[in-house]
């Protein structure tokens, strides 16, 4: 859809009716429609006119940047350049799309107070998927073809857990068994996932929808010692180099290189990322959080943003939207714009062998040699795994910083 046509809806939405209308507080269950006649459910509850709640298991997303016009809501989700744009009607449901402009795209969005539930269930679960899950996305296409770990816990009909993937996590999953059938949700302003399953004693064999635009099989067996590769070992340097540099410029458009005195004899963490990426974010809170309870000028954390949007401009109001809410201290660096595309992105740090996920972090120590490469991110949603980073990020810097 192209950006003619946003502008057409966002105008309709607009104008049908000439008295104002405000969100109530309530619960709605929201969908989004999406291929083969599937949805994407959420929760979210109105807190006040201009505070939204979103859920997705143990995850709450605050939203608090919500306008009206006439009879129509304008829902900007945090961070993430997402938004919905709804028609309010008398009965409070809402019609609408849920809109993401830099990639073109919309999804038909409807969300309704009555029977709030984001799956319903009919049937008792045959099985119980609690467990570890060996799985395969797109088994029979080698060049779509990737492993995950399904990390799931069920009580009853309800599920929740994630899928782990070598690059990171899916987040915060959400959903039910409902006789033999698993369905499974995410929505964060970024993410819009589905995944639906046939299920036995020890196998699951599924569709994993995003949003309206991408499908693709999966399958997966019970198998409690199945590990992913280490992530500390899918990255690393090229052996024509000894050394990290980089050079990328600030807001201000400023140069920053690593030869730059703000870097001189301390522990650098260089964060690969980008403003779209729902593990980005949450390795950025996470690196947020620990500079706020571990201040010490032998550190600097930097990152380098690699960028959706076409110019400059719009890639660091991204970039400092980003900085405002989550409070970031440390500066980050536009390394790429007009594309994600991981191949362009390995041009601009050569000494890498490639950049297989956003977000990688380089380790380097206080002499500027490379100590250590890691390759996505385990978030909150993955447990125990993101409660293991957080202990070993903190002993290893804790080390170096003693060196």
């Amino acid at each position: 859809m192209k950006i003619l046509a946003f502008a057409t809806i966002l105008l309709c939405l607009a104008s049908c009716k000439k008295h104002n209308n405000l969100l109530e507080s309530t619960t709605y269950r929201a969908s989004l429609k999406v291929q083969d006649n599937q949805e994407i459910p959420f929760t979210f509850k109105v807190k006040s006119s201009n505070l939204i709640e979103i859920y997705n298991a143990d995850e709450v997303i605050i939203v608090d940047e919500i306008t009206y016009k006439n009879d129509s809501v304008y829902i900007q989700t945090p961070v993430f350049e997402g938004y919905i744009v709804a028609k309010i009607s008398d009965d409070k449901s809402l019609k609408g799309y849920f809109v993401k402009p830099s990639l073109n795209r919309s999804v038909l969005f409807n969300a309704t107070t009555k029977n709030t539930s984001r799956f319903r269930t009919t049937k008792k679960p045959l099985y119980n998927i609690t467990g570890n899950w060996q799985t395969i996305f797109s088994p029979n296409k080698k060049e779509d073809r990737y492993i995950a770990k399904g990390i799931f816990s069920q009580n009853k009909n309800k599920v929740v857990g994630t899928f782990r993937t070598t690059t990171g996590d899916y987040r915060y999953l959400e959903g039910i068994v409902n006789g033999d059938s698993l369905k499974l949700s995410t929505f964060d302003g970024a993410h819009a996932f589905l995944f639906t399953a046939k299920v036995t004693d020890s196998t699951l064999t599924g569709v994993f929808y995003s949003g309206n635009h991408w499908k693709e099989p999966f399958i997966a067996k019970l198998n409690e010692n199945y590990e992913l590769p280490n992530e500390n070992t899918l990255t690393t340097l090229n052996k024509d180099y000894d050394s990290f540099n980089f050079s990328f410029p600030d807001e201000s458009g400023k140069l920053v290189s690593y030869s730059d005195e703000l870097f001189k004899n301390k522990v650098t963490v260089v964060q690969i990322m980008g403003t779209w990426c729902p593990n980005c974010l949450d390795e950025t809170k996470y690196y947020v959080d620990y500079l706020k309870k571990n201040s010490n000028t032998a550190i600097q954390f930097v990152a380098l943003a690699f960028e959706i949007d076409k110019t400059p401009e719009k890639a660091f109001e991204k970039i400092n939207r980003l900085k405002t809410r989550l409070k970031i201290t440390y500066p980050i660096l536009l390394a790429q714009y007009k594309g994600v595309n991981k191949k362009e992105a390995a041009e601009k740090l050569p000494m890498l062998n490639h950049i297989l996920s956003y977000p990688t972090t380089v380790f380097i120590d206080k002499k500027g040699k490379i100590r250590k490469i890691h390759t996505g991110f385990n978030g909150p949603a993955t447990g125990q795994k993101y409660i293991d980073f957080k202990n070993e990020f903190k002993s290893f810097i804790d080390t170096l910083v003693k060196e």
